[in-house]
């Protein structure tokens, strides 16, 4: 059904656990270039079966669990605070360590890579960058698995269906590789929060980037603890704004962000369409002042689109909470406070 212009809080912890990385997938946002979904697995990928993404290019950000990703690259160890990129067209399958884990997945039509704007020419961090190309897991490459039997290969292709390719060899039989595309990790304690006198902007906090800014993709912001400003006069909390050109998605890894505190939960997935301007919640941008010089203790994700809006889907309007858009007016009302422009 054709929705309102509202903002939504999806409760992402709600939703159960099951299957595997790939059949426990569960799609909450997208467009016509852009997926969000949450993924919750409570086992590996069965033995001896693959999976490669045609459609469009991965990023995951690892909520819970470790494990290891097996591709042709060779294998790359994850676990909590992990994002994980892996290019188009990558053969994988992801083995859990843990009896179960929770993945914010987002998938794009475009590569998905370091912010330019933290890269020189070159294509190496700046001086001044909050992320560094070196600090990045890279695939530790194996011996080849000279194999003969048959390899069955779930493809994703044409906008989501999804093909059983088998071959009679291992797919990862590969001698060696060279070139620059490959899938990585990237840890959220390796993004170095640049603090400011006054409030930090989210390009300082964006980690990576699909498409091209400002006309397709999207990017990704990673709020991590860092200093809060300690300019006597600033306040840490964001500004009531609204985005233009921009839908904004924001998974909470956890429930410390001062501007929704007492609305969210960990894995709380709030969506705020291009245009409908929101603001923190009751009386939290005066509280935010006695953080000045303080560290935070925030984690989350922020996927801004370009350009491109999204919908959400039924599995993500099961588990909304149907109060979140008045919930500017009930807190505000109980604290005291005058009508927040975003009510």
């Amino acid at each position: 059904p054709e929705l309102p212009l509202q903002p939504f809080h999806i409760r992402t912890a709600r939703l159960p656990y099951g299957g595997d990385f790939i059949r426990g997938r569960m799609v909450l946002l997208y467009g016509k270039t852009t997926s969000i979904s949450v993924c919750k697995p409570v086992r590996s990928a069965p033995e001896g079966e693959f999976f490669r993404n045609g459609d469009g290019h991965e990023c995951f950000f690892v909520q819970e669990g470790n494990g290891i990703l097996e591709t042709e690259y060779g294998k790359i160890r994850f676990k909590r605070g992990h994002y994980i990129v892996i290019p188009k067209g990558t053969t994988y399958r992801m083995s859990l360590d843990t009896e179960r884990g929770f993945f914010l997945g987002i998938e794009s039509l475009y590569p998905i890579h370091f912010a330019p704007h933290h890269l020189n020419s070159h294509g190496q961090a700046t001086m001044m960058a909050p992320v560094t190309e070196t600090e990045i897991g890279a695939p530790e490459f194996c011996e080849p698995i000279d194999k003969r039997g048959r390899y069955p290969i779930l493809v994703k292709h044409d906008g989501g269906r999804v093909s059983r390719l088998t071959l009679n060899h291992h797919p990862f039989d590969l001698a060696g590789w060279e070139g620059a595309l490959y899938p990585f990790t990237f840890h959220v304690d390796d993004h170095r929060g640049i603090a400011r006198e006054i409030h930090s902007a989210p390009p300082v906090l964006q980690t990576f980037q699909a498409g091209e800014a400002p006309h397709s993709g999207f990017s990704i912001c990673t709020f991590k603890p860092q200093m809060d400003g300690w300019h006597p006069r600033d306040v840490p909390a964001p500004y009531a704004h609204f985005n233009v050109d921009s839908d904004e998605a924001m998974f909470f890894a956890n429930a410390d962000y001062g501007a929704r505190k007492g609305v969210i939960e960990p894995g709380s997935l709030t969506f705020h369409p291009a245009s409908l301007p929101h603001s923190p919640q009751g009386n939290a941008a005066e509280k935010s002042t006695s953080n000045r010089g303080k560290l935070s203790k925030r984690l989350a994700v922020m996927i801004d689109t370009f350009f491109e809006p999204l919908s959400p889907t039924r599995d993500a309007l099961a588990v909304r909470d149907r109060d979140y858009p008045m919930s500017w007016a009930r807190l505000e009302h109980s604290s005291g406070a005058p009508d927040s422009p975003s009510a």
